[in-house]
């Protein structure tokens, strides 16, 4: 989930990782009406998951449980244990994504080396009233990273209760919410696709390499939502 403003001033993410460089895992993020954010990672550890790379610009982060389970086609439930969150999301059908998503899936990760092509990516989001998106720059924690969104969706509908808060219903905000210097979408933007950050360190790059090897098996909300994510894709 890219970014999920709410008419409340709320703004909610979810980002899924169940394979990368360290070993698999899940985040939320949320911003709360005062322009605080906190990042709660369900990972063995904080410094392999987001707050890596966004925890400068937080105010808080920390460990949490978190579930997401697809309980239809295009429904998506995301559930966590503290604090205590039930959010529920739907994807919008979209004409022009309907379009833009297959051809998107059939460039080749090379089309993502020309800032020409990142930058075209990034014009065709606003277009679609996401507002201005850099999808590469400099993250909160100084790391280079490079987004690559292969397939997006538009939210429909959505409702979460945070702590027993309803954050309220999802808005278009006039501009794009912000963590650090990082832009995330106006309006709901759910993606799916890879994500790459530069090594600042090598050998602290390799150290945790060594700390955190995992086996597949062994991961079980993000080999969920993996499946989760394989059945969206072919609905």
């Amino acid at each position: 989930m890219f970014g999920l403003p709410f008419d409340s001033g709320h703004v909610l993410a979810l980002r899924v990782f169940p394979q990368n460089s360290f070993a698999p895992y899940c985040t939320v993020w949320h911003r709360d009406p005062e322009g605080r954010w906190s990042i709660f990672a369900d990972a063995p550890r904080l410094d392999i998951a987001c707050p890596r790379y966004y925890g400068p610009a937080c105010d808080r982060v920390g460990r949490s449980r978190i579930d997401v389970a697809w309980t239809g086609p295009r429904d998506l439930r995301v559930t966590m244990d503290d604090p205590h969150l039930e959010w529920t999301l739907t994807v919008a059908r979209s004409p022009r994504l309907a379009v833009v998503n297959p051809a998107a899936a059939a460039m080749p990760l090379s089309s993502w080396r020309p800032r020409a092509l990142v930058r075209a990516r990034e014009l065709l989001a606003g277009a679609l009233g996401m507002g201005r998106l850099e999808l590469s720059g400099e993250m909160p924690s100084g790391h280079d990273g490079l987004l690559m969104p292969k397939r997006m969706y538009l939210i429909g509908g959505s409702r979460a209760r945070l702590d027993g808060t309803d954050l309220g219903r999802p808005t278009r905000l006039a501009e794009n919410p912000m963590i650090g210097g990082v832009a995330l979408p106006r309006r709901g933007v759910l993606a799916v696709g890879q994500a790459v950050w530069a090594i600042r360190d090598p050998d602290e790059f390799e150290r945790l390499r060594r700390e955190t090897s995992w086996e597949p098996a062994a991961s079980g909300s993000s080999r969920r939502a993996a499946e989760g994510s394989r059945r969206f894709r072919s609905a």
